[in-house]
């Protein structure tokens, strides 16, 4: 990590909360009626303090994710337009992730800006650059200076959620 790179977690808490002071939280698509079910707990995964996901994510009754989300500020949204992306550092049960942005502009839960990366058995560190996201749901452009959330979600398909989080910041342009 480089000294322009702006910390949003890494695990030095103890707790659920991230360095921005705010708390994790574990949201299911049982808030629309889905059936998946899913648990966030502080765990140590090959020598690493992480937060840790696990569920179930089933697509019955129209669902279909298990996500673990952070609110950026307790303001309206935070400004990364500094920034050029998200490092993070995961491990996870080798099946694919997504990484999600709210921003202030999108009005429905189900909206988002988007990637996705696959979480392999070791530790590994994903770049995902701004430029690299993709609308879901929504022509708004992506804003990074509205933002609200970010979530690391399974989603999209029934499979065993496993997935740690060590580390994540925004880096900046330059590094």
């Amino acid at each position: 990590m480089l000294a322009n790179d702006f910390i949003i977690d890494d695990r030095r808490s103890g707790n659920l909360k991230s360095n921005l002071g705010i708390e994790w939280r574990v949201v299911t698509d049982r808030v629309m009626g889905g059936i998946s079910i899913g648990k966030l707990t502080l765990d140590r995964y090959r020598g690493r303090d992480c937060l840790r996901m696990q569920g179930d994510v089933s697509t019955e009754n129209n669902g279909g994710f298990v996500q673990i989300a952070l609110s950026l500020s307790d303001q309206d949204h935070f400004d990364a337009s500094a920034f050029a992306g998200i490092v993070m550092e995961v491990a996870g049960n080798n099946e694919d992730y997504n990484l999600h942005f709210r921003t202030s502009d999108l009005g429905f839960p189900w909206q988002s800006y988007r990637a996705s990366f696959k979480a392999t058995s070791d530790w590994q560190t994903i770049r995902i650059p701004f430029d690299d996201l993709e609308a879901y749901k929504t022509t708004q452009k992506f804003r990074q200076n509205q933002l609200k959330r970010i979530g690391l979600v399974g989603i999209g398909r029934d499979f065993k959620a496993d997935l740690c989080l060590a580390s994540i910041h925004f880096y900046s342009g330059n590094n």
